[in-house]
């Protein structure tokens, strides 16, 4: 029997490409969004998988994807937490409807639904692992993300606490911090080339990350028997070493 994986924010760039990555195992995959045509375009693609229409930044949303997965799929075991959206500017000019917008989108979608994940496998006795997606900006200070470092580090906080709660049952939870990513949340900023160069020149190892690169670490996660309570930088150094400047 297959193991059953949430995958949430599904239709964004990390999401999609972690689907397409556990395509190629022994993972069923319920694929969840709320945005319809980008679902039913990634389910095009990979025609096996299953698809959940619902917003998890709400508690209603949340526990709807796992009365969903649990009626038509069975219980999962796996989950990957890709809803996500950001916003730079300097603190003093971010509107507190930005602030609520990021932390609703990033820090209680998480909680929501890791809330319903931990709830699901307690009750039927299982293990299980998670892995949510946080920022390197968490890690090192980096000027105008206060409102993203905030919500991000909020969620290596529960991150970090759930992995200590939930050990004892064998269920576990981590993160990944990426640095800039190329997903369709980054195009707009990436698309003027001073920018791409300027981004690319501040990381130790050259570039920008791909979708794919940090599905990568996601994936090794979620099958990573030994590994709790951590939260991953894939940010080519950035936040370790400093670049060798040319």
């Amino acid at each position: 029997m297959a193991t059953i994986a949430i995958i949430t924010g599904a239709s964004g760039g990390i999401g999609h490409a972690l689907a397409l990555q556990l395509a190629s195992t022994d993972t069923h995959c319920v694929l969840v969004s709320r945005q319809t045509a980008k679902l039913a375009a990634l389910q095009a693609l990979i025609p096996n998988f299953s698809v959940i229409e619902a917003d998890v930044t709400t508690a209603e949303g949340a526990a709807f994807v796992w009365q969903q997965c649990l009626s038509t799929v069975g219980i999962p075991t796996l989950l990957a937490h890709c809803v996500g959206n950001t916003h730079i500017s300097a603190l003093h000019k971010t509107p507190l409807a930005i602030w609520e917008d990021i932390r609703r989108v990033n820090l209680d979608s998480s909680f929501y639904v890791l809330q319903q994940f931990t709830k699901c496998l307690v009750s039927n006795k299982m293990a299980g692992s998670a892995v949510f997606v946080s920022s390197v900006v968490t890690q090192i200070g980096v000027a105008n993300h206060e409102a993203i470092a905030a919500a991000k580090g909020g969620i290596d906080a529960l991150v970090q606490s759930a992995a200590a709660t939930y050990a004892p049952q064998s269920i576990r939870i981590n993160a990944v911090a990426p640095a800039l990513t190329e997903t369709p949340l980054t195009v707009t900023m990436l698309k003027h080339e001073a920018v791409r160069q300027g981004a690319e020149k501040q990381y130790p190892l050259a570039g920008i990350n791909s979708a794919t690169d940090v599905a990568d670490v996601m994936s090794w996660l979620l099958s990573a028997q030994r590994i709790t309570g951590q939260t991953i930088a894939v940010d080519g150094g950035f936040s370790r070493i400093r670049p060798f400047v040319r």
